[in-house]
């Protein structure tokens, strides 16, 4: 991996700086190979950065003729058996916040509730209004005798459709099939319906895909 080799590199280089801070970033790329480094991730690599304070070292050259430096400071005393060590907490610039999830996926909202509507023929449809629809349905229309010859006239009897709410966890289901049944109304639309439907099919296919549903 390419994480075990530039690690020594890293570190090499934060030994020798002379500066009082050295910045780390590392960077996962599309196919998930980690690479650390000391400059900015690439383009489309999702990037962690990390601030470290270095330390100032001797050249190697110069730490084998350099003269100990008398120390002035008497040495700190070693704390006691009964008082513990409370480790430094870090500092706020080398905390570096991961919380793993694609901020794309945790702005993902539910899809919008739907409809099962049945017709009086037993025939079924996913729509997003609560309200039922109406429809006319033909009545059969005979004479003064009784006779289906003699009828005149038309006449149809007013049926709304049965309507429930889909439960939520059908929902996403519910949804493909909504914007399956708008792809075909936009496929076989009528002369002067071609762009009303393929408008509504665009609409429903982009609630579906920006939902929860499209993770």
């Amino acid at each position: 991996m390419k994480f075990r080799y530039a690690l020594p590199i890293l570190l090499l280089l934060a030994a020798t700086a002379s500066a009082d801070e050295v910045v780390f970033y590392r960077c996962t790329d599309a196919s998930g190979a980690l690479t650390l480094q000391n400059m900015p991730c690439p383009k489309g690599a999702k990037q962690e950065k990390k601030v470290m304070q270095s330390v100032s070292t001797v050249p190697m050259e110069d730490a084998a003729s350099a003269k100990p430096i008398p120390s002035t400071v008497p040495p700190a005393s070693a704390p006691s058996a009964a008082t513990p060590v409370v480790p430094a907490a870090p500092k706020p610039s080398e905390v570096v916040a991961d919380s793993g999830a694609d901020p794309a996926v945790e702005k993902r909202l539910p899809p919008p509730i739907l409809f099962q509507c049945t017709t009086y023929d037993k025939d079924t449809y996913i729509t997003e209004s609560e309200e039922p629809q109406s429809r006319c349905v033909s009545l059969r229309t005979v004479g003064l005798d009784g006779n289906p010859q003699t009828g005149a006239g038309e006449a149809c009897e007013m049926m709304r459709d049965q309507c429930a709410r889909v439960a939520d966890g059908a929902l996403c289901e519910a949804w493909n099939k909504r914007v399956g049944e708008t792809e075909v109304a936009a496929r076989y639309a009528r002369p002067g319906n071609e762009a009303k439907n393929k408008a509504e099919f665009e609409r429903t296919r982009k609630i579906y895909r920006e939902s929860t549903c499209g993770e």
